[in-house]
């Protein structure tokens, strides 16, 4: 079966399962973060083939956070050092946003985290974003991959950034 190329920032590329999905995901690496994330490192990447598509599970742990098979991961997740933030990415081509359980889920799977958590929900287009803008949880930020340069903050005192 044909994979998809994901490029990384390290000049390494892996390969995701075909789809929609992945497509996206393969945005958010190569378009969301070296605008949004200068510097970062993917630390997961998950794939509709293989759960744990890509994972430096040694960096997560030295980061305070150790999953099990059974923790539903964020699509994405990217380490930005410069500010000591862990980037968390729902990519949304058929399931739901980050909304107000899928923050309090993912905020207990990351608690432990020495980095501040940034939570973020990926759209391919703003048609698919007006679906579920309803369901979007506050302190959260949104990409929308046809947009690739934008990024919008739902509410809260910060832009990009952790909440206490």
């Amino acid at each position: 079966m044909k994979k998809l190329p994901v490029n990384l920032a390290t000049g390494d590329t892996i390969r995701l399962s075909p789809g929609d999905h992945s497509g996206l995901i393969k945005a958010i690496i190569e378009e969301f973060a070296p605008r949004f994330v200068p510097g970062g490192v993917l630390i997961y990447a998950g794939d509709t083939g293989d759960k744990w598509g890509y994972f430096d599970k040694l960096l997560l742990a030295k980061l305070g956070v150790s999953v099990d098979g059974h923790g539903k991961m964020p699509d994405v997740v990217l380490y930005y050092p410069d500010r000591e933030w862990l980037i968390l990415v729902e990519s949304v081509t058929s399931h739901g946003p980050v909304d107000g359980k899928r923050h309090d889920e993912l905020s207990r799977l990351f608690a432990k985290s020495s980095s501040g958590l940034v939570y973020v929900t990926a759209f391919p287009t703003r048609s698919l974003m007006a679906r579920y803008v309803t369901e979007i949880a506050w302190e959260t930020e949104v990409w929308v991959a046809e947009a690739p340069s934008h990024l919008i903050h739902f509410n809260g005192a910060r832009f990009l950034g952790p909440y206490a």
